[in-house]
């Protein structure tokens, strides 16, 4: 019940901060509400005085950002369901800036020495302020107790933060639970999964460690690839609320400028930062979700360095083939193909028509091609398909939709350092490549070989399972399925504990056994 009320405090807490800031019923929306919702607007309060002229995504986007770090986090998962709360919001949102003045440093020095449970001095020999500072945790230039010592950069998380994301994680699932009780719409919309999705990835994002682990498998994933690289992890400075890695001296790929009077050509960069995604997301399945200009900087030796792996994003196998399958057929204007392989996914019920989904997708891809490079968009065109998708009752696939809004997001970062930057061109090599490699000829024979391994184990265990029912068989001809004495003792056991129902199931399991047997009997 407490739980509840502070839930419930929490929650008209909020919107009464969204009304503040006119975006819990934005105006631009109240000419289709009902009285009741106009009213419960009025009674929440006015909007801010500064809203006027301000778009309803930035107002959003100002109120959560007032609101505190979990609901900068919600602001950040919305940003990529624009089927939730439409496109313009949603590409308000992705401005949501999680920047907070810094904690004293020697606060800082604190938590890194009981997390490490040392004294400062005996890890680091000089121990700087903050150089970057987010809602979660923030990030101190430092120099190691090494011979010789190293220079490294050592996020520590913001003391009492755990608990206030409990606090507003817990209100966000009692309203997603409310809302899918009551909404055939947010039962569609899987509320509940968006919020799970939330939950899980702060509570990533809370241990330092996993974050750590990220970097590492990304490092490891990629230490071939010879234009991308990720910042080492010192394990041995590494706890639950402070990371520690080395530090990158590079040029942030925001500034083209600076990266060009380096030496270093812009639009190469721009090729490299679409195709490692790619590569981590269709060869690894696993991929750097937050590749802001913030979090990229080029190396000396002009090299893409990639920083801040609290946001990743994981593809399944299948997922990875339905995606590259999926950017294939749009590549070479195949739009039934598309279809095929939403419908072998199981993604559109086949209630709906093949030939007509692939119409729609047609509506989809045509009009891309022809444009210039400047205003083609492989994120848009998965926006539009999901949209599409949408209506033949596709389900959200959360996976896509991060990998769609990193795409967005890398897009964005490759345009600012080419501006003519034409990413299908860029994309095609890694996704053919792809193809080839997990779905041609060489893939088949492969998954033959794996699929003829699999049955080879399963053979090896044929004599045993024909042992098996010839001694069932052998049991029923003289007389009976006979039980070992052990056996029947523990069924009497249960049967003396559990409930009346309980002791129907486990006949009914019995008689299940003898039936199984009695069928290998009559087979012979």
């Amino acid at each position: 019940m407490f739980r509840t009320l502070s839930n419930i405090r929490r929650l008209l807490h909020a919107a009464r901060v969204l009304a503040q800031h006119d975006a819990l019923v934005p105006r631009e929306y109240l000419a289709g509400m009902p009285f009741s919702i106009r009213v419960m607007r009025r009674v929440l309060g006015t909007r801010d005085a500064n809203t006027e002229g301000v778009a309803a995504g930035i107002r959003l986007a100002r109120a959560l950002e007032s609101l505190g770090p979990a609901y900068i986090k919600l602001g950040q998962v919305l940003a990529t369901r624009p089927d939730l709360i439409g496109d313009d919001v949603a590409l308000a949102l992705e401005s949501l800036q999680d920047r907070l003045p810094p904690f004293p440093s020697e606060i800082a020095k604190e938590q890194v020495e009981v997390a490490l449970q040392k004294p400062i001095g005996e890890t680091f020999e000089q121990f700087g302020d903050a150089v970057a500072a987010a809602s979660i945790a923030q990030v101190h230039g430092a120099t190691t107790t090494d011979v010789p010592p190293r220079r490294v950069a050592v996020k520590v998380l913001r003391p009492g933060v755990e608990q206030q994301f409990a606090e507003d994680l817990s209100a966000f699932a009692f309203a997603a639970r409310l809302g899918e009780r009551f909404s055939a719409e947010a039962r569609r919309l899987r509320l509940v999964t968006v919020i799970d999705r939330l939950t899980t990835s702060v509570a990533l994002e809370l241990d330092l460690r996993m974050e750590a682990a990220a970097a590492s498998e990304l490092r490891e994933n990629t230490k071939g690839d010879g234009d991308f690289r990720v910042p080492d992890v010192d394990w041995d400075r590494t706890g639950q609320r402070v990371m520690t890695a080395e530090w990158i001296d590079g040029i942030s790929v925001r500034d083209p400028a600076a990266v060009e009077a380096a030496g270093h050509d812009p639009r190469r960069l721009a090729i490299v930062v679409i195709r490692s995604f790619l590569t981590q997301a269709l060869r690894d399945g696993f991929f750097h979700a937050d590749m802001h200009q913030g979090n990229l900087f080029v190396d000396a030796e002009g090299r893409l360095v990639a920083v801040d792996f609290g946001i990743m994003g994981r593809l399944s196998p299948d997922m990875r083939r339905f995606l590259a399958e999926t950017l294939n057929g749009f590549l070479n204007r195949d739009y039934m193909r598309v279809a095929e392989v939403h419908y072998d996914f199981g993604f559109v019920p086949r209630t709906h028509s093949i030939a007509t989904f692939a119409q729609a997708l047609r509506a989809i891809g045509e009009p891309i091609f022809g444009r210039t490079a400047r205003d083609m968009s492989m994120g848009r065109l998965l926006q539009q398909l999901f949209d599409t998708t949408r209506r033949f009752d596709m389900a959200v696939q959360p996976q896509l939709l991060l990998m769609q809004k990193t795409m967005m997001v890398a897009e964005g970062v490759a345009r600012g350092l080419d501006p003519e930057f034409d990413i299908w061109a860029a994309s095609r090599p890694v996704v053919e490549r792809w193809m080839v490699q997990s779905v041609g000829p060489e893939a088949r024979l492969r998954d033959a070989a794996e699929g003829l391994e699999a049955l080879s184990r399963a053979a090896q265990h044929l004599p045993r399972l024909l042992r098996d029912a010839e001694a069932v068989s052998q049991m029923l001809s003289e007389g009976g399925l006979r039980l070992h004495p052990d056996t029947m003792r523990h069924f009497a056991e249960v049967q003396i504990r559990r409930a009346k129902h309980i002791r129907i199931a486990i006949w009914l399991a019995a008689a299940a056994i003898a039936l199984l047997a009695l069928g290998v009997w009559f087979s012979r």
